[in-house]
């Protein structure tokens, strides 16, 4: 209940009371594209003044290794089951769309735990950072894969092989997107500057923060109410899939973190990185890698459903149960 009383909660939820409304109320792209900037700018200086502080530990190896492994194993396991109800297209940009991050999901989290006066790694913020690109090049690959074995089927040559061309341009891509540059060059400048750096920028990194990120969940209350219309005739199970994988991506990291012996906050994070659903950064690639996908599901369903849960409901559920690690 506690969730539903911080007001960039109810600033979420009144976007998507607005939107369901049909009000033309929105934010204008330009100032949500800034406020998305500016989140990740405090996020990262925030990261790297708690990793100046805590220093290198094992647990800053074990949470980052961790956070690959599930970057790795998620869209695996994902298309693996979504490839039994989809083409194999929609099967691997929705795989990719969840095993993927939403770095707004992260930050809710952040600001959550931070209310709470729990405390956690500022490696988190790499840990998310490293955790946005394997998907997005796996499923590029099961793509290409696809189009091989349709080409071999029609009998004709060359159509998988033009589709390979892209992996050299799509990793650089995935590796030098400007939100993740601007999420590490943040977190590199906090780690370098220290606590100097963190009193000087309080103002910025501190005061403002929490109602940039009101503002920022008003904008995507939105979003969500109005992508929720794209998912009218879709397969109940895809709706199942969208909140019950989410589950069982942060039960899988529970697994992890109780195996690792991870602190409360790391472990609520971590479960918050691999229950969330990209809707920013894999609909922009996956539109041109995979163009035979449907972008109104995955995008649908991620922003539409998956989204909106964790925020309401998913992030204070993970951090209950990272409690029980203690």
């Amino acid at each position: 209940m506690q969730n539903f009383l911080d007001p960039a909660i109810l600033f979420f939820v009144f976007g998507l009371v607005a939107g369901t409304l049909r009000s033309n109320l929105e934010i204008p792209p330009q100032i949500a594209r800034f406020l998305s900037l500016y989140l990740l700018m405090a996020l990262g200086l925030k990261g790297g003044f708690a990793l100046a502080q805590s220093g290198l530990t094992a647990e800053v190896a074990l949470s980052l290794g961790a956070a690959v492994a599930l970057a790795l194993l998620v869209p695996a396991i994902g298309y693996l089951l979504l490839q039994r109800l989809l083409s194999r297209f929609d099967a691997a940009a929705l795989a990719a769309t969840y095993g993927s991050v939403s770095a707004v999901t992260f930050i809710t989290a952040v600001q959550y735990l931070e209310s709470r006066h729990i405390p956690y790694g500022g490696h988190m913020a790499a840990a998310m950072a490293l955790m946005e690109s394997p998907a997005i090049v796996m499923a590029v690959l099961l793509a290409n894969k696809a189009r091989q074995h349709a080409a071999s089927a029609a009998g004709t040559a060359g159509a998988g092989q033009a589709a390979q061309h892209g992996i050299g341009k799509l990793l650089h891509e995935s590796f030098t997107d400007g939100a993740q540059l601007l999420l590490l060059g943040a977190m590199v400048v906090g780690l370098v500057t220290g606590e100097a750096g963190r009193v000087a920028m309080q103002p910025f990194s501190g005061e403002l923060f929490k109602g940039m990120l009101a503002f920022f969940l008003l904008d995507m209350g939105l979003l969500a109410a109005r992508n929720l219309g794209t998912l009218k005739g879709r397969s109940p199970w895809l709706l199942v899939y969208a909140i019950g994988g989410p589950l069982c991506h942060a039960a899988l990291a529970f697994g992890v973190a109780a195996l690792l012996g991870l602190s409360v906050g790391n472990a609520a994070l971590l479960m918050t990185l691999a229950a969330s659903a990209s809707y920013i950064a894999v609909p922009a690639v996956v539109r041109e890698a995979i163009p035979e996908a449907n972008p109104s599901l995955y995008f649908g369903m991620s922003l539409g459903l998956t989204f909106p849960f964790n925020i309401l409901v998913g992030i204070p559920l993970y951090e209950a149960l990272a409690q029980r690690l203690a």
